[in-house]
Order: structure tokens, then sequence, then C-alpha cells
């Protein structure tokens, strides 16, 4: 895998060109290339780093008056480090003497809630996920690089047309290009700093991200004084993605409360290290299980938590898997929603995609062959569903895309939904 300090991101078909009248807001999980894409998209505009202490001051000691006149059009990293920073914006923007701000920044509830409060309708807001499979193969400065299978997918068309179209197996000097960003992301994830550093390096790179996550993303989120028990209830929680989340079983494993379980967990959710899926209940039966489902965003930061160094699980493949699909939901805003499916008498769809045209299933398979006998719970999900299922696709290992039963049910290797 390459260098890419400049690796071609699809958030950049989303992000406003200057000349609109925006505040422009770009948060997500620290080292995922935000100030690296503010600054080639926007290279016009002027930099302020608020890491620096001496650039926090000269910001505070600005009046929202002379705002527009000293600061003006630029582009403010870490914004979160200057709380005050975003009345300043609003009032030389709703004044007219700017038309265009950026802010960025790693810690998603200090920036959502001041901009949210102190800039509505006036904000725009854009996450920045680390490196999705389709950027690692993609070109470093492709002006519009193509969209993955699952844009098409997701974005509510029919399977049957998406997949028709697909060639159903690959050449292998055109398959092996996919396989290398599909078994990178599974080893190591996807930070772009990774890239360029050899297998101990990249180590070394997590274990300092954990290091610095705990005192620069933590510390904007939470003020805890002793970090002892939040590390152990990470790395608690990274040995569970792809598991339905219990927090008494989090809590009594990392010898904290239930309410400081949940509080914790929130934090991870609000760095951009974990997510949840909800089940899915409406209108398909009551035997149903509640209980969510917690994913990490990225292999490579639960790989140096858990400390597995070996070879890909049920369970690492699944959150690839799920993790590649809620990144470029999120990167396009697109109006998807995920669930996943399971009755308390062992019936599980490990996906359900909801959208404005109707129900999708996706069953998750980390081997070379699918069987029928794997077609079971999304054949039963489908009828319950009726007009609203859309067809199924068994994500796996495989080297073909291929029609497998009806009601549109497809098997399609994940490295080339991603691609």
């Amino acid at each position: 895998m390459q260098d890419d300090s400049l690796k071609y991101r699809f958030l950049k078909q989303a992000l406003p060109e200057s000349s609109k009248k925006r505040i422009v807001v770009i948060t997500g999980a620290r080292q995922t290339g935000k100030t690296t894409l503010a600054r080639h998209i926007y290279p016009e505009l002027s930099y302020i780093n608020l890491d620096a202490p001496e650039n926090r001051e000269i910001l505070d000691d600005t009046s929202s008056a002379l705002w527009a006149k000293s600061v003006g059009v630029s582009v403010i990293d870490e914004a979160q480090k200057l709380p005050d920073i975003f009345e300043k914006v609003k009032y030389a923007f709703d004044e007219g003497g700017i038309h265009f701000t950026v802010l960025t920044g790693s810690s998603q509830i200090l920036l959502l809630k001041k901009v949210r409060e102190s800039m509505a309708g006036r904000a725009f807001f854009y996450e920045l996920w680390p490196l999705l499979q389709s950027e690692l193969t993609g070109a470093d400065t492709s002006e519009k690089a193509r969209k993955p299978l699952i844009h098409g997918i997701l974005s509510g068309h029919s399977i049957e047309a998406v997949l028709n179209d697909q060639v159903p197996r690959l050449m292998e000097k055109d398959d092996a290009h996919y396989r290398l960003a599909e078994e990178h992301i599974l080893n190591w994830g996807g930070m772009p700093g990774l890239l360029p550093l050899s297998v101990e390096e990249r180590w070394n790179w997590l274990r300092n991200y954990g290091y610095t996550y705990l005192e620069r993303d933590l510390g904007d989120l939470a003020r805890i004084e002793d970090l002892s028990p939040f590390r152990k209830f990470q790395r608690l929680s990274a040995f569970r993605s792809a598991k339905l989340l219990n927090y008494s079983d989090l809590a009594r494993d990392a010898g904290i409360s239930v309410d400081t379980a949940r509080r914790y967990f929130e934090y991870l959710n609000l760095s951009y290290q974990t997510f949840c899926l909800p089940p899915y209940y409406r209108n398909l039966t009551s035997a149903v299980i509640k209980t969510p489902k917690l994913y990490w965003v990225d292999i490579g930061i639960l790989r140096q938590l858990t400390g597995f160094k070996g070879k890909m699980t049920g369970d690492l493949y699944e959150t690839m898997v799920v993790s590649e699909i809620y990144k470029w939901i999120k990167t396009f805003q697109l109006d998807a929603d995920l669930f996943f499916y399971r009755t308390r008498a062992g019936m599980e769809l490990d996906l359900l995609i909801e959208t404005t045209a109707g129900i999708m299933g996706m069953e998750i398979k980390s081997r070379q062959k699918i069987y029928k006998k794997d077609l079971r719970a999304m054949k039963d999900v489908a009828v319950q569903l009726g007009g609203r299922w859309l067809g199924g696709i068994v994500a796996y290992q495989g080297n073909e895309i291929k029609k497998m039963d009806q009601p549109g049910i497809w098997c399609v290797p994940s490295r080339r939904l991603f691609q």
C-alpha cells in the first residue's frame, strides 16, 4: 500500500465550494485526515490551528466586531479548543463580514453542542471517517472517483438492476488490487497515517494513538481523574465488537457501575470509536431481541486494544463489513438506516438496511462458499416484510457475484461491494 497523504476522499464530493455562503463543520476521529482534506480543498483560505496556545490567545483576544477584518474567511482547526470562537464566527457571518468558514475538530460533543446552539440554520455538518476500501484503491488526486457498488445499493436502486450489470468474476490481476485493500482494512483499519509505515511502526503508531486519544479527545469530552477504569472498559468493549451490548456485563467486568458504563460508552460513541446497531422489530414479530449490537469503527484500533494480531475471525470480518457500510452512509448522508434482526429462538439476520424505497437484508459470512441453508433467515424475513422487501445480499470471501435464490437474494464478495 503506497503513501497517501493526499489519498482521494469521497467526502470531497459533498463539501461546498468556498464561494458559497456557508459555515462548514468537519468533524471525526483524531487522525482521519480532516486537516489534510480541508487544506487540500480550500488552499485559498488562511489556516489557523488552535492546538497552538499562541493562536488560541490571539483569537481569544479578537473581538467579534474585528473578527472579519482580523481573521476573515479561514480554516480553523481544533475549533473545540476555544469555545467562544463559535459565537464570534456566527456574529461575523450574520453581519456579512465573512461568507465562508471551515471549522474542524475531533470531539463531536463539544463541536456539535456549541455549533448547533449558536449556529442553527447556518452550519453544514460533515464527518470524515477512517479510509474506506474504495479510497485505499483510488487515485491520489482524482477530481471525482467512481463510487463503489454499495452506493447504488444503498441509494435505493434495485439490487437486481445493480448486480445484473456486474461482471460475475474478475480476472486475477484486477481482483488482486481489491483483495489487497480488504486485507489492509482487516489487518490495520483505515487510519491514513499507517500507510507509509512498516509493520512494527504501525503497531507503535496505533499504541501512541491510544495514548493521544486518552490524553486529548477524552480530555475534551470528560474530566476523568483516574483513567484506569476507562481504559479497562475501552479494552473490554473492543473484545465485544459484533456482539450484543450488555451494560451490566461490561460494568461488572470493568468494576464500575452500570451508569458509569453507559457514560463511558457514550464517550466512545461521541469520539467516533464505536457505534451501535439497533434491533429491527417493527411489524415483524414480538419475539425479538431488543438489545443493540456494538461495533468498533476501525479494525486497527480494535486490534491494538485487544492485542490480537492473528488471522481474521468471524467477528472481525462482520465488524469490517458493517463498519464500511456505516461509514459510507455517514459520508454521503444517505437516507438509509442500519438494523440487525434476531429472535429469541435464535434466528438472526446480520443486517437490515432500510431506505425510502424499502428494506434489504444482508448476511455476512467469512468464508469462500455459500450454501442454501445460509439463506433461511433472510428468506423468512423477506416473507414477513412482503412488499417492502427489496432483495438480499450475502457478503462473503468468495470470488463470484451470482444470484442464489428468490426473492432476489445474491452472494457478493465483500471486496466487490466496497469497490
